[in-house]
């Protein structure tokens, strides 16, 4: 069945689930991150059939996330890399492993993250890139931005005030 398509949603968050909203999508994006390039192995690691791997792959490369480079001639095989948008869903990508760390892995978080250059785990923590304050929920107000058209943003309920 073919779910609902967000193509004529003017948002945002609607419009990154048209490209990576479907669940095999972000795994073989997680896989890519983790160095994997060639189609058997995104295969065997993820236990997704052959055509419907296939299907998503071309869905990334469609929207500029992969990119495809030969590797061999006869037959023509691929190397299926990360583009610079590709790359650009790290902090989509993370956000979604420490949700997961944190609410639904029992025994602890499967894949521990380590900033190289200081050789530490790390999270990645959100912070307003002007005043350097932490980011949350309650310190956030939505505005219509350059691109508003549809009134994404009209009749919401009034934001709650933040309780101690």
């Amino acid at each position: 069945m073919r779910r609902k398509s967000f193509q004529e949603m003017h948002c945002s968050v609607a419009q990154f689930l048209e490209v990576g909203g479907e669940w095999w999508t972000m795994l073989i994006v997680r896989d890519a991150f983790f160095g994997v390039t060639r189609f058997d192995d995104f295969h065997e690691r993820l236990g997704i059939s052959r055509n419907v791997l296939t299907q998503r792959l071309e869905h990334l490369i469609e929207h500029g996330i992969l990119e495809r480079a030969a590797y061999q001639d006869k037959p023509v095989r691929y190397d299926y890399r990360l583009t610079d948008k590709g790359r650009a869903l790290w902090p989509v990508l993370n956000a979604m492993r420490q949700w997961g760390d944190q609410w639904a892995a029992p025994d602890g978080p499967p894949v521990i993250v380590t900033h190289t250059p200081c050789g530490h785990p790390t999270t990645a923590v959100h912070i307003c890139s002007a005043c350097r304050e932490p980011l949350t929920p309650e310190t956030l107000k939505a505005t219509p931005g350059p691109g508003a058209r549809d009134g994404l943003l009209s009749n919401l309920p009034p934001k709650a005030t933040p309780t101690a």
